[in-house]
């Protein structure tokens, strides 16, 4: 508790309520100022919002400025609340109960510290904010940079060790190499045994390439079943071929499982740096095209990187060729998610959502194109696609007689960093003769966080042409008090993780509540997302939360079926209609088109 402590001289109970305002006046960083008694135990905590506000009233100044802090804590038109003391051997999810309990008011105001009962400082809520944030955002760190089924670092994890490893070889003139390795015919483990046993499998796997990799090395799982063994600080490479051969051959001893004994041989590819490639994602590339090389061979073997290599990646490949003919043959589609008031369930707006419906592999879900997109840098085009698709159908909606909707579209980092995104919307924006005020770009906190004098810039430039802008995923990235003051941001968007089993997850109502407070005190809108129970509704609209989305309230859907899920909502009078002045135009023209 005491690293969120700041002292500030307390006053006295008796003292003059001038005094009191003259040190508002002189010191705007002051939020509120503690009141102790005769013997320094704190009584009262003077928050500096109310109590200015009280004093520019006709006569206050006049009427209070000569009594004292104690007589105008009894007067009945002045705003106080009974202030919030803690002991100092408070720990931090007590006191984050504790505010939860007492209200968010004291999220601004904040609270005092004592100790053995005597006046310590004083504490303010939006670093007990910070303080939990950081803690969960450690927790969504280990998610984001560590394998949940095997526990060793991810692909991105991986991208940030394999930088810094090149980075050290070149200085220090050493060796990086990488071993890629793929499981052999792992689907029919899968198909045959089931995906636990599958899961089981992956794990035994993980203890043998640990066991076969020096203890320096780092051992990474990429999805599936493919790895990667990243060897920093070499000094001769042929040590490579020598842990990518114990590893091939630690492979061949049978695992036991389920009563079955099995054997999951592996065929692994190698590329060193700088001799393959002074580049991170082609040097991947290079050790990804070995191991296929060792598939092609026969599989249970090893292949180093050469020049005559094909540096060919079959199931990627296919899938990038795939998409960038899907974007030209306009095989992708949006489906739409209601964004509503949690109090009244009004619609407020819907998320724009991309699908690929693939002629041949049906409907592909972003989890799978986006990351070959970002890649690829077909997320330009394909981000251009969307912002068209997404203006045609609200132009669309309104020729229906549907008012338009609030449109939150999703904006990448690259796509942003493009330089020509303010431009591009003002162009289309006027090719579909859209009122800005009705779209709104979702970007992540990361996106906020490089060059930040140019990303103000840009944002810039894209709120003067009447575009609204909010952060998506809040809380999981930096959560910077100062660059929500800094940029034109409009809303904040509390990620699903901070909404899941709130009920029942202090930490996570905490955060929320937090979140809220901080974008009320901001003048910030705020939409939760992911809500699908009912408890967690119960919970987000009692911290005051005004919007939210999920499947609670609706799936995300195609343009016809959220027309249908309008009508419905409308018949059944679930949702409060926002659209009054063209219900019966509307309606008719909905029906019509059955």
């Amino acid at each position: 508790m005491r690293h969120l402590l700041r002292f500030l001289e307390p006053v006295s109970i008796n003292d003059a309520c001038q005094d009191i305002l003259d040190r508002f006046l002189a010191d705007g960083a002051i939020y509120a100022l503690p009141v102790v008694d005769a013997v320094a135990r704190p009584v009262a905590l003077v928050d500096r919002k109310h109590y200015v506000e009280f004093f520019s009233k006709p006569y206050s100044r006049e009427i209070f400025g000569r009594r004292s802090i104690l007589e105008l804590l009894a007067y009945e038109e002045y705003e106080s609340s009974e202030p919030i003391v803690v002991e100092d051997s408070c720990s931090v999810e007590d006191v984050a109960q504790i505010i939860i309990d007492a209200g968010m008011q004291h999220m601004v105001s904040g609270f005092l510290v004592s100790s053995n009962g005597f006046y310590l400082g004083v504490a303010n809520g939006h670093d007990l904010l910070n303080i939990i944030t950081q803690r969960k955002q450690a927790e969504l760190y280990y998610l984001a940079h560590y394998d949940s089924l095997t526990g060793i670092p991810n692909r991105m994890l991986l991208g940030d060790r394999l930088d810094q490893a090149c980075r050290d070889a070149k200085r220090k003139g050493c060796l990086a190499a990488l071993l890629f390795i793929d499981i052999d015919r792992f689907k029919q483990i899968n198909d045959s045994l089931g995906h636990s046993a599958g899961d089981a499998v992956l794990r035994k796997v993980v203890d043998r390439l640990k066991a076969s990799a020096r203890a320096a090395d780092t051992v990474a799982r990429l999805g599936g079943d493919e790895f990667v063994i990243l060897m920093e600080d070499l000094d001769d490479p042929a040590y490579v071929d020598v842990v990518a051969q114990r590893l091939v051959n630690s492979m061949r001893e049978p695992i036991e499982l389920l009563g079955h004994s099995l054997v999951a041989t592996v065929s692994v590819g190698s590329a060193i740096y700088p001799s393959d490639d002074t580049e991170i994602s082609p040097l991947l590339a290079k050790a990804d095209a070995a191991m296929y090389e060792a598939k092609g061979a026969g599989r249970d073997r090893f292949c180093r990187y050469s020049a005559a290599t094909a540096m060919y990646n079959p199931a990627r490949m296919s899938l990038e060729n795939d998409l960038r003919r899907g974007i030209e043959r306009n095989e992708l589609l949006l489906h739409y998610q209601p964004q509503v008031d949690i109090a009244s369930q009004e619609l407020r707006g819907v998320e724009v959502l991309v699908r690929w419906q693939h002629p041949e592999r049906g409907l592909v879900g972003p989890g799978q194109f986006i990351p070959v997109a970002e890649e690829s840098g077909l997320i330009v085009p394909l981000g251009e696609w969307v912002l068209r698709e997404a203006f045609r159908q609200l132009r669309e909606w309104e020729a229906l007689g549907l008012p338009p909707l609030r449109m939150s579209v999703n904006i990448s980092a690259l796509q942003f960093r493009h330089g020509s995104l303010p431009s591009f919307l003002a162009e289309q924006m006027a090719a579909y003769d859209i009122d800005p005020r009705y779209i709104e770009l979702e970007l992540t906190e990361s996106v906020l966080m490089h060059d930040m004098d140019e990303v103000l810039q840009t944002l810039q430039e894209i709120k003067a042409l009447g575009v609204s802008l909010a952060i998506d995923d809040f809380g999981t990235g930096f959560s910077s008090l100062s660059y929500l003051r800094r940029f034109p941001i409009d809303r904040l968007k509390i990620d699903q993780s901070f909404v899941r089993d709130i009920e029942c997850t202090p930490a996570n109502e905490s955060i929320a509540r937090a979140i809220v407070g901080l974008a009320n005190s901001l003048s910030l809108d705020i939409v939760a997302e992911g809500i699908e129970t009912s408890a967690e509704k119960a919970v987000l609209e009692h911290i005051r939360c005004t919007e939210g989305q999920g499947y609670l309230f609706a799936k995300p859907m195609s343009a016809e079926d959220i027309r249908a899920w309008i009508t419905t909502h409308r018949t059944n009078r679930v949702i409060t209609d926002l659209f009054d002045r063209a219900i019966p135009d509307f309606l008719l023209q909905v029906q019509a088109l059955g």
